[in-house]
C-alpha cells in the first residue's frame, strides 16, 4: 500500500462524543453519523423512550460499547453535572462535544407576561445557558483529549434572518454565536476548537408542523437549492468540524441553509 501524501487524519474512530438533543432530528442524525465513523456516542436527551431507541439503533449495528444512553434536561445544571460524570465514568473521557439540544417557543411582544417570561427563560436555559455550562463542565476532560478536542454549537440562521414571534429563540441563537467566538479565543491555546453551525430550513420535528405546500413555496422562493435540507446534511458538516484534520478551523460560524441567507431576490 502506498504511503499517504498528507499528514492529517480524517478519522474520528475511537473518539468519545457527547451529542445533546440526540433523540430526534439533527441530533439523531449526528449520533448515527459519528457511530458510523467509529466513535463512541453518548446519546443525550429528555425523552427516555426516544433516547433508548436511538442508542439501541447504534448498538444493534456497532455493539454494546458504541452508545451510551443518558436522560438529561440540559436546562438543569445538576443534571448536566451528572451527564458529564456518567460519560467520563463509562467512556473514560470526552473528546468531542456537540451542543445540539434546542427548543423553539413562541415569544411574541404581545404575549401575556407570564407566558412570555416562562418561554423566554426556558428558551435561553436550553438553547444558550446549557451550551455554556456543558462546555465548562467538559473542559477538564477536553483539555486531556489526545489529538485536540472539538466543540460544535448548533445555532440557527435565525441569527441572520428572523421570524416574528420568536424573540427568545432568535436571541438565544445569536448568543450561541457570541459564546462560540468567545470560547474559541479562550480555549484555542489548549488545542480545543469551538465552532458553530447555523442550520436553515431543515426537515426536523421543529418544522414538521408546517404544511408541505407552504414548505415547498418557501423553499422555491427563498432557498437557491429550492428545498428543505435533511438532518444528515447538517450532521455531515458537524462531523467535518470535528475531524482531527480540522485543526486550524476555530471560531467559524457556518450556515448550512442551501444558500438561503445569501439570496437577495
Amino acid at each position: 500500500m502506498n504511503p499517504r501524501l498528507t499528514k492529517l487524519s480524517r478519522s474520528v474512530a475511537g473518539r468519545r462524543v457527547i451529542v445533546t438533543g440526540a433523540a430526534s432530528g439533527m441530533g439523531r442524525a449526528t449520533a448515527h453519523l459519528f457511530a458510523d465513523e467509529g466513535a463512541r456516542v453518548a446519546v443525550v436527551d429528555l425523552d427516555p423512550e426516544r433516547v433508548l431507541a436511538v442508542g439501541q439503533e447504534i448498538r444493534d449495528v456497532y455493539g454494546a460499547d458504541a452508545a451510551l444512553d443518558v436522560i438529561c434536561d440540559v436546562a438543569d445544571h445538576d443534571q448536566l453535572k451528572r451527564l458529564v460524570a456518567t460519560v467520563v465514568d463509562v467512556f473514560g473521557g470526552v473528546d468531542v462535544l456537540i451542543n445540539n439540544a434546542g427548543v423553539s417557543l413562541i415569544n411574541s411582544a404581545f404575549q401575556d407576561e407570564t407566558t412570555y417570561e416562562s418561554n423566554w427563560a426556558r428558551t435561553l436555559d436550553v438553547n444558550l445557558t446549557a451550551h455554556s455550562r456543558l462546555i465548562r463542565l467538559c473542559l477538564p476532560h477536553l483539555q486531556r483529549a489526545d489529538g485536540g478536542a472539538r466543540v460544535v454549537n448548533i445555532a440557527s440562521t435565525e441569527t441572520i434572518v428572523v421570524a416574528a414571534g420568536l424573540a427568545g429563540y432568535a436571541a438565544s441563537k445569536a448568543g450561541v454565536v457570541g459564546l462560540t467566538k468567545s470560547f474559541a479565543v479562550e480555549l484555542g491555546r489548549f488545542g480545543i476548537t469551538v465552532n458553530c453551525i447555523c442550520p436553515g430550513p431543515i426537515n426536523t420535528g421543529m418544522t414538521a408542523g408546517i404544511d408541505a405546500a407552504a414548505k415547498e413555496t418557501y423553499a422555491k422562493r427563498r432557498v437557491p437549492l429550492r428545498r428543505y435540507g435533511e438532518p444528515e446534511e447538517v450532521a455531515q458538516m458537524t462531523l467535518s468540524l470535528c475531524l482531527p484534520a480540522a485543526s486550524f478551523l476555530n471560531g467559524a460560524v457556518i450556515p448550512v441553509d442551501g444558500g438561503m441567507t445569501i439570496r437577495h431576490t
